[in-house]
């Protein structure tokens, strides 16, 4: 089963959510935990700082995507690579064709259509991908590299690394980026379920409504967890029962949640109500077809 855990704005409590529900399950079996946040992935900060992985690294790959290279000798500037590029990465200036990588999207389009080969192919380093075991906790994390615009193709590519590496019985969870766009689409698409996390607040609310449309437009199986619950108002919680949206788990706003966080530590070994609401996630996935879960 793959669940991604997700929301419409940044800082509502995705890699909380994510790093102790995967390590929360780890404990009966075997879970991967993936963090596909490539720009600025922080799920690892909590799995090391805990405790939890020990072992050093099993595997380090670093990832690649294929851009077009300019071979002046064999170019006849007939400008058809600029006409076909969508994003300007290829543009023809007198008698010298500029590649810009960085806007590569690695469609092809340039390469194939270019009638005299002027424009091969080639495998540019992007980011890197990291995958850590210890007991029954695998964690995978990527990283976008410095500079890299493009964080699509690396999720890509590590949906890839674990539907290779993992069996479909292995329950696997992944820490989303923040946001509606692209990125997001990308590491939400290939979901069984998605976990939306937010925060009783106007901003909260608002970009949760982004996010469960986003989720209606991708025809996901969605439900929402409400973090902070206390603060703000009830707007989060009127609207999932008129949309008749799922409400797994209300996660108290409690200060010591946001000692342990602050620390790098797991929130559910110290603060028993986090155990409860995670149960309370477990047990209604539970209930999905084939959910796969003790």
């Amino acid at each position: 089963m793959k669940i991604a855990i997700a929301s419409g704005k940044g800082g509502t409590g995705k890699t909380t959510l994510s790093t102790n529900l995967a390590s929360y399950l780890a404990e009966k079996q075997d879970v991967v935990l993936i963090d596909l946040d490539v720009e600025e992935p922080n799920s690892g900060l909590f799995i090391h700082n805990d405790g939890v992985v020990q072992s050093h690294p099993v595997t380090i790959e670093d990832k690649f995507k294929m851009v077009p290279e300019w071979i002046e000798d064999k170019c006849t500037f007939c400008g058809i690579c600029q006409k076909v590029c969508n994003f300007h990465a290829v543009i023809q200036l007198g008698k010298m064709i500029m590649v810009f990588p960085e806007l590569c999207h690695g469609c092809y389009a340039c390469s194939e259509l270019c009638p005299t080969d002027a424009l091969p192919m080639i495998p540019k380093k992007m980011g890197e991908l990291k995958h850590i075991k210890t007991g029954q906790l695998n964690f995978v994390e990527s990283r976008l590299l410095i500079g890299e615009e493009q964080a699509v193709p690396l999720i890509s590519q590590t949906h890839k690394y674990i539907d290779e590496h993992f069996d479909a019985e292995t329950i696997k969870i992944f820490d989303s980026p923040p946001g509606t766009s692209c990125p997001v689409i990308e590491a939400t698409k290939d979901a069984d379920f998605v976990i939306l996390i937010t925060e009783p607040t106007p901003f909260g609310f608002h970009d949760l409504k982004l996010a469960v449309e986003t989720m209606k437009e991708l025809k996901k199986k969605f439900g929402v967890v409400v973090n902070r619950y206390g603060i703000g108002n009830d707007d989060v919680v009127d609207y999932c029962e008129k949309e008749n949206v799922p409400l797994l788990a209300k996660v108290p706003n409690d200060r010591r949640i946001t000692e342990l966080y602050s620390k790098g530590k797991l929130v559910y070994k110290e603060v028993p109500e986090m155990g409860k609401e995670l149960d309370k996630i477990i047990a209604y996935l539970s209930t999905l077809k084939d959910g796969g879960l003790a």
